[in-house]
């Protein structure tokens, strides 16, 4: 599945590489996305990126050359450290200065990085990040195993915050799994196909987002009655941008997102687009079952591939999931009400907007 990241604009590119890396398609987010570019909150946030940056790129250093080049390779492409980038911001509400602020913004982006290393090997996936992806540079047993080194050393990261942490870490890493697994089975009998795929995106996009708010949280100290309110927010934030990157793959061009339009396709991964068409067709819809049948001809070719999904840019079916995405991107905005008015709520909020504004 694609990641909720590779699309998103105002980025700085804030990350180091030297002349021997590869180059980044896009550094991390910038903190002008969450906070005005000219306040004491952007550059607060702005420097304790940089030290992020830092404890990843030791985080994941190796004494051997291939674990060593392979753990750094995504780290390296590029990514916009959505997830760091909540943990700081949620800190904001307590005392972001904890060191263990910093080892939780970058666990969780070890976390996700090393799914993006698994989710790459099942997909079959070529490129990421505008870069080879490292099963296609290495190998499936390379870059699976480099996804269970960055989860060890996600797990030293938080094991060095406390019970608490580490407890966080493995429900959430159980919940990605689980949501990977739910997708791969499928809906049973007489469930709703979409209401599956959104606990599955729940799980596989919002659950790491939310804990990433929970984090922050935690370990600024900050109100404990306000991990439920950020809880909720991000696992319906999370939904909302993976909606929203559901339609990159299928509706941008791919010097932008960085991959393969219609990868998804391909793989005949059922995002809401097409269970949308689906619907249409079993209801009668003559455009969407020709187009069905488009997508369940054999996609193997790029001339094949590319017709199909032209056809599917063209169908309603892919507005619908537009407005389904800013629907879920309203409700997370919603779900931030308890918060106090403030700069950090309202880079919250911003967040949010941007998650849709990319398919707008």
């Amino acid at each position: 599945m694609r990641t909720i990241e590779e699309d998103m604009t105002n980025a700085a590119d804030a990350g180091r590489s030297s002349a021997a890396d590869p180059t980044p398609t896009s550094g991390p987010l910038s903190p002008a996305t969450f906070a005005q570019s000219d306040s004491a909150l952007a550059q607060a946030l702005a420097e304790r990126l940089l030290e992020v940056e830092d404890l990843l790129d030791s985080a994941v250093e190796q004494t051997a050359s291939l674990p060593n080049e392979s753990s750094h390779h995504l780290l390296r492409a590029g990514g916009k450290r959505v997830r760091p980038m909540l943990v700081l911001l949620a800190a904001q509400y307590g005392d972001p200065s904890h060191l263990s602020v910093s080892r939780a913004a970058a666990a969780v982006e070890l976390i996700h990085l090393a799914t993006l290393y698994h989710d790459d090997v099942m997909d079959d996936a070529p490129m990421r990040r505008g870069a080879p992806s490292a099963h296609a540079v290495w190998g499936n047993s390379v870059a699976i195993l480099t996804g269970d080194l960055l989860f060890a050393r996600a797990s030293l990261l938080t094991a060095q915050m406390g019970p608490d942490a580490v407890r966080l870490q493995a429900e959430t890493f159980e919940r990605l799994v689980l949501g990977q697994l739910n997708e791969f089975t499928g809906p049973g009998e007489g469930v709703d196909p979409v209401a599956h795929y959104l606990q599955v995106l729940a799980d596989k996009t919002g659950s790491l987002i939310a804990a990433s708010g929970e984090f922050g949280l935690r370990y600024s100290q900050a109100p404990a009655e306000l991990i439920p309110v950020l809880r909720d927010y991000g696992e319906k934030v999370g939904i909302a941008f993976q909606l929203a990157d559901d339609i990159i793959d299928i509706a941008s061009e791919g010097e932008k997102s960085g991959k393969t339009p219609g990868t998804d396709l391909r793989e005949g991964v059922p995002t809401l687009p097409v269970l949308y068409l689906q619907a249409d067709a079993a209801a009668g819809d003559a455009d969407a079952a020709s187009v069905v049948a488009l997508l369940e001809s054999d996609l193997s070719t790029d001339e094949a591939l590319e017709r199909a999904r032209t056809a599917l840019v063209a169908h309603p079916a892919l507005d619908r999931a537009r407005q389904t995405a800013r629907s879920w991107s309203d409700a997370a905005i919603a779900a931030l009400d308890p918060l106090p008015r403030g700069e950090v709520k309202d880079g919250l909020v911003e967040f949010a907007r941007s998650v849709v504004d990319r398919v707008a």
